[in-house]
């Protein structure tokens, strides 16, 4: 049986952190699918395009990567395309509370969905997508912490 591991977000816009967690867990896994999870209640700073776009340009090289986009829950679309884990980064013990919990509840409504925590990494644990939207919307250089496939265009 394949095994297949869902690293689902919103990468608005995917970061140096995000990358870092996909690299390693590549050799834990058959294929690792970046999942776009797209709610349409939810105000983006980039167009779901342009996201699936910087997550094909970023992971072209990977061939154990695939890149899609989901609507309503995780765990319904691991189901769907027949994924049993799902990969989380953790930065810190507040990242744990929250994911241990949605970990769970993935497992029931996921019918046996097991989430994988990988801890992230010293040189990337303060990065996150809701601080480099700050420093995009305040015009500041968000490039450190950017994948170098994702470049911001000046009016962002």
């Amino acid at each position: 049986m394949k095994r297949i591991a869902v690293f689902p977000g919103s990468f608005d816009p995917i970061t140096a952190g995000h990358v870092e967690i996909v690299r390693r867990a590549l050799p834990l896994f058959d294929e690792v699918v970046v999942a776009i999870g797209n709610n349409a209640q939810k105000s983006y700073l980039f167009s779901l395009e342009q996201r699936m776009e910087w997550l094909r340009q970023v992971f072209a090289c990977e061939p154990k990567v695939q890149v899609d986009y989901f609507e309503n829950l995780t765990a319904h679309y691991c189901m769907r395309i027949g994924a049993r884990f799902l990969i989380r980064g953790l930065r810190n013990a507040s990242d744990f509370d929250y994911e241990k919990t949605i970990s769970q509840l993935n497992h029931i409504v996921g019918q046996g969905v097991d989430t994988i925590f990988l801890i992230s990494r010293p040189g990337y644990s303060h990065i996150s997508s809701t601080i480099v939207r700050e420093i995009i919307r305040g015009g500041g250089d968000a490039s450190p912490f950017l994948p170098a496939e994702v470049v911001i265009p000046p009016s962002a």
